[in-house]
Formats: C-alpha cells, structure tokens, sequence
C-alpha cells in the first residue's frame, strides 16, 4: 500500500513563497503519477497540478499556471510544489496524490481525469499579512 506525507505548509504574507514536498512509500511498481490538490473551508476539492516521468508529463489548472511549479525526482518517489506570489485566495489544505502509471498513456488519462488512488494527510497552507 502506498503511503504519502506531505510537508512544508506554513503561514506566509500575501507576495510570499513555499515549496510543499510529498515523499510516497510503499511503491512496488514502476512509476507513479503524482499530483496536488487543495480544498479551502467550505469549497471542493480542486486539482491543480500532476506530473508523470519527472516531467514527461504535466499538467496546471489556469489558476495556479505561472505562480505555482511542480516536479518530480522518480527515484526518491518525491513530488515537489514550488508556490511564488501566494495569494490570500490560496489559503487552503494541500493535498498530495498518486496513482501507479505504467507509461505516458496510461499517465495521460490518470492526470487530465484526476483519478488518484493514493492521497496523504494534508499540509495547511495559510496566506495572510
């Protein structure tokens, strides 16, 4: 069973920077699809940024694109999110995912459908001055 742990959230002025880490355990296959979410008191889940293949593939929503980098080192099973110019609108609990991807097709629908299988606990990141 796969297993995730997300760190470095934190409290920062509007302007500031983070960079969020997930490091998954537990990995018996290849290769993982990993990816962020974020959910903010009283509104849904929201995807927004997966990786497969340390950058074979990726993919931002429009509301994070520009301000917020994802990468990924496959041998430690890492994902890293690096966030610039945070908003107060970004304050919300971070999420990291994954899913066992064989290769890119596989990857391909995993990431635009957002259907991970695998999720950790959460790192709360809170934006205000």
């Amino acid at each position: 069973q796969v297993q995730l742990m997300e760190s470095g959230g934190g409290s920062v002025p509007p302007g500031g920077s983070l960079r969020l880490s997930c490091v998954a355990s537990g990995v018996t296959s290849g290769s993982l699809c990993m990816g962020w979410f974020r959910q903010a008191p009283g509104k849904k889940r929201e995807g927004f940024a997966s990786i497969y293949g340390a950058g074979d593939v990726t993919r931002y929503a429009d509301s994070v694109k520009g301000r917020f980098s994802i990468s990924q080192d496959k041998v430690a099973n890492r994902v890293y999110l690096q966030i610039n110019s945070l908003k107060p609108e970004d304050t919300a609990m971070y999420y990291c995912a994954a899913e066992d991807c064989v290769d890119q097709i596989q990857a391909l629908a995993v990431i635009s459908r957002g259907t991970f299988n695998y999720w950790g606990q959460g790192t709360q990141v809170t934006v205000s001055p």
